[in-house]
């Protein structure tokens, strides 16, 4: 076999997957050489989106504030019956609708990053890690600056917190890598099956009512078993209780699927590796 040259490199038609030692060698180099192009994407692309907006950063705010104050409407005409929460309720809802919008954008992170880079996908030859690294960079900002509106609520409704705050960053930080990696895993599909992505709109939709983000978890058996089934709820549900009462309902439960998204997370980000080179040749 012909040794190639050293600062060269050899193209085959094998797949790299026959390789997994050498294939994850690439991919941690190539997220480790992405850290200053992401960097710069992201002071970008936020530049960019606030820049012509009057309200700029407060359209953060808007979505999830919005959904509380309809659901907080709801339940004080009656509506719905919610029962009782361990902190008022607009601040509870508020809380977990930040919560639940963290998750959501996490999991459109992958799509929304090819979307807005096609051009560049066709163009540049560049690792392609750093679009999801700006991504979550984004998803990161976003999430700092709900934050603050939810502490503003929390001095208004004079709501007390837990010690245990400090360690709500964890349960959010999980509650990203589980939505990425269902992203990250479902990225071939969207984009090769159109009808995936709209589809994907409804079952958030559903996702959304399944998971505690305006309720406590319920007392009916049946309730119960659905909505703990559902691999969100104990992460939400955790990073919720770490912030408020500092006592956790489901710490088994939020270890399992904590793992199993990381797990997941290398998985999707191999998938990933493995399928922007098809995604790429279909955008070109």
């Amino acid at each position: 076999m012909n040794k190639v040259p050293i600062g060269e490199t050899l193209y085959t038609p094998k797949s790299k997957i026959l390789r997994p030692l050498k294939l994850f060698r690439e991919m941690y180099g190539d997220l480790f050489a992405s850290r200053e192009l992401a960097w710069r994407l992201l002071i970008r692309n936020i530049r960019g989106q606030y820049r012509r907006s009057f309200l700029g950063i407060t359209w953060a705010i808007v979505p999830p504030a919005l959904t509380a104050a309809g659901l907080t409407f709801a339940n004080d005409t009656g509506v719905l019956n919610i029962g009782e929460t361990d902190i008022p309720y607009p601040a509870y809802v508020m809380l977990g609708t930040v919560l639940w919008q963290t998750f959501l954008e996490a999991l459109n992170c992958p799509q929304i990053a090819i979307n807005t880079s096609r051009p560049l996908l066709a163009q540049v030859k560049f690792p392609h890690e750093a679009i999801i690294l700006t991504q979550l960079g984004q998803i990161l900002f976003n999430l700092i600056i709900k934050l603050a509106f939810v502490i503003a609520l929390f001095i208004i409704f004079r709501v007390s917190v837990s010690w245990t705050i400090i360690l709500s960053p964890i349960a959010m930080i999980n509650l990203i890598i589980l939505g990425t990696a269902i992203g990250l895993l479902l990225v071939p599909v969207t984009n090769l099956i159109q009808d995936i992505s709209r589809a994907m709109e409804v079952i958030t939709l559903a996702w959304f009512f399944l998971t505690p983000v305006a309720y406590p978890t319920p007392d009916n058996p049946i309730l119960n078993f659905i909505v703990k089934l559902n691999p969100v709820t104990p992460l939400l549900v955790t990073a919720r209780e770490l912030i408020t009462t500092g006592v956790l309902s489901q710490p088994l439960s939020f270890a399992f699927v904590s793992i199993i998204a990381l797990i997941g997370l290398v998985l999707g980000w191999l998938i990933y590796r493995l399928a922007m080179p098809y995604l790429i040749e279909r955008i070109s």
